[in-house]
């Protein structure tokens, strides 16, 4: 039944729509300690490139934009070319927050293309096989994203440091990347942001304002994503544990 079913996904796989993979690489590393953490070497090799090289080694994605600070396009794309990628590959200028970045993104991809998958460019260990997986769900539903669910006891707190709720932690689930979303989806709901104003810390949240429904499947705890200096030793960790 195995051999079946994989001849079913193969024959889903070719019907499936064109994907884009949008990567958001403007950010400022404010909790690296003045690092880029894009830049910074993990297992010899800079994070963003771990990153795109999974990204390429995916089966589900057509094509690569990367969303770069404007003094850093060169950079970038030098970056890129040294990673020798399959997929075409394209370098933007995003903007000013993480929402500017992938709409700048979004509106460079391919006129063909029905499904958007942004990925944190500082989530280095995302597994492509996992990857493609979200791509396949969003193919059902129009809007998915990967999260693990949260272990630690969460607490509520005002600004003086007083707890006043805690949540149950059976319903709270740590939200990763790719996530993926109809084109025409996503772009309505990062312009409706950037028109109101309001503060979105990832793109599902985006799509909520609009009213649209976001599923979850199942993330991997090793998707992590690189934010301070530990995060590197834990990624390293990681690496010598694959081999």
């Amino acid at each position: 039944m195995g051999k079946f079913w994989n001849k079913v996904k193969k024959v889903q796989d070719q019907c499936r729509p064109f994907c884009a993979a949008i990567v958001p690489a403007a950010g400022s590393s404010t909790r690296m300690g003045g690092e880029n953490k894009l830049f910074s070497a993990l297992a010899g090799m800079p994070v963003l490139m771990h990153t795109l090289r999974a990204i390429d080694q995916t089966e589900l994605v057509d094509e690569i934009i990367v969303a770069a600070q404007a003094e850093l396009l060169l950079e970038v794309a030098d970056l890129c070319s040294r990673a020798k990628l399959r997929k075409p590959v394209r370098v933007v200028k995003g903007g000013a927050t993480r929402t500017e970045s992938v709409l700048a993104a979004a509106m460079e991809t391919s006129p063909k293309a029905e499904l958007l998958a942004v990925h944190d460019g500082a989530r280095p260990l995302v597994i492509p096989a996992e990857f493609d997986e979200v791509i396949r769900f969003a193919c059902q539903t129009y809007a998915a994203a990967p999260a693990v669910p949260v272990t630690d006891t969460i607490k509520v707190a005002d600004e003086t440091g007083l707890i006043t709720a805690t949540p149950d932690r059976t319903t709270l689930y740590a939200v990763q990347t790719p996530q993926v979303f109809q084109s025409s989806i996503l772009k309505a709901a990062l312009q409706g942001v950037l028109q109101n104003g309001a503060g979105v810390t990832d793109d599902c949240a985006a799509v909520e304002r609009l009213g649209k429904q976001v599923y979850l499947t199942t993330g991997n705890p090793e998707n992590i994503k690189i934010t301070t200096p530990i995060d590197l030793v834990i990624a390293e960790a990681i690496l010598k544990n694959r081999g």
